[in-house]
């Protein structure tokens, strides 16, 4: 089958280690379910998975991808949750979690096998397109504001760095359920975006805002971190996802205890959170950006795009 996978590492030039072609097919396991993948798109894991974070030379070739869209043998449209392990489900109950490209082969290819617990319908109003857009990206999105921070309608939160899969997506959801939502950009253009998606008020790093917020969305990590932590009211929450520009040095832990911040780190979510997702755009409307889409033969393109930095929302592969 064709697959877009990890062939070698190259910290400098992760696309020059990415490579399409043919693969071997899903292996037949107890309760796993083979998935023709109609749709994946890309993360920021598949980039650090080239630069050879998170994967050893012994697991080479690596087909990428954590989440999918696609149809199950028996013609059930599915979205494919892509944490294994977490519970115990098609797996060993001693076996960490994963994501799917980690231990297992991911969804960047024309099949993939999955635990048959891990399968969500797909609402009938979402095209594969979108839905395939929501296992990573939106997931975390919605376990960093519902869960991590606790918000609930009417209370205010800044996302860090709009143009990424997961700020595009709290920025959306955020507006959609109530929240007054703030954001930054270097781009004015991506700014203007996010107040088309629904933001308030979309300013540059760094600049003060006009009151404190309760809750930040934080994936961008050193270049955003203390405009974070200053921009958080007294007991508020800082979620964090990722961190693209490195580890925030120094962690500003005097105004943390300070201020009584509480900081939340969040990786995804459960299947029940991917079902509530479902559910929560299918009957409101809303629908993940999607940046742009390329078949599965120009995964090369859309990795690109994605390292490139200047994408706005999801990157789409289509099989």
């Amino acid at each position: 089958m064709l697959a877009a996978y990890a062939a070698r590492f190259s910290a400098d030039d992760p696309v020059s280690a990415l490579e399409v072609g043919d693969r071997p097919e899903p292996e037949a396991r107890e309760h796993w379910t083979t998935v023709d993948v109609r749709a994946a798109s890309i993360n920021h894991h598949d980039v650090w998975s080239l630069k050879g974070i998170g994967l050893g030379e012994a697991q080479l070739p690596m087909i990428l991808g954590c989440d999918a869209a696609g149809v199950a043998p028996d013609g059930t449209e599915v979205v494919v949750h892509g944490v294994i392990g977490a519970d115990g489900h098609g797996v060993g109950p001693r076996e960490p979690r994963s994501l799917l490209s980690e231990r297992y082969p991911g969804t960047l290819a024309e099949r993939v096998a999955v635990p048959t617990a891990n399968l969500i319908p797909k609402p009938a109003e979402l095209t594969f397109e979108e839905a395939a857009c929501l296992p990573t990206a939106w997931l975390t999105a919605y376990r960093m504001l519902f869960h991590g921070a606790g918000l609930t309608p009417g209370q205010s939160v800044l996302v860090q760095g709009v143009g990424g899969g997961v700020a595009s997506a709290a920025i959306a959801l955020g507006a959609a359920a109530g929240l007054e939502v703030h954001a930054t950009s270097r781009s004015e253009a991506k700014r203007e975006a996010a107040l088309r998606m629904g933001a308030v008020a979309a300013v540059e790093p760094g600049a003060r805002l006009a009151t404190r917020v309760d809750a930040v969305v934080e994936t961008v990590g050193r270049a955003t971190w203390k405009h974070s932590i200053a921009s958080v009211k007294n007991g508020g929450t800082v979620t964090i996802a990722g961190h693209t520009t490195g580890d925030p040095e120094p962690a500003l832990l005097t105004r943390v205890f300070f201020h009584e911040l509480r900081i939340q780190g969040v990786t995804m979510g459960t299947r029940e959170d991917l079902a509530a997702l479902l559910s929560f755009l299918a009957r409101t409307g809303l629908r993940p950006t999607i940046d742009s889409t390329f078949p599965l033969a120009r995964a090369h393109d859309a990795v690109a795009r994605v390292v490139g930095g200047d994408h706005l929302g999801k990157v789409v592969v289509t099989v």
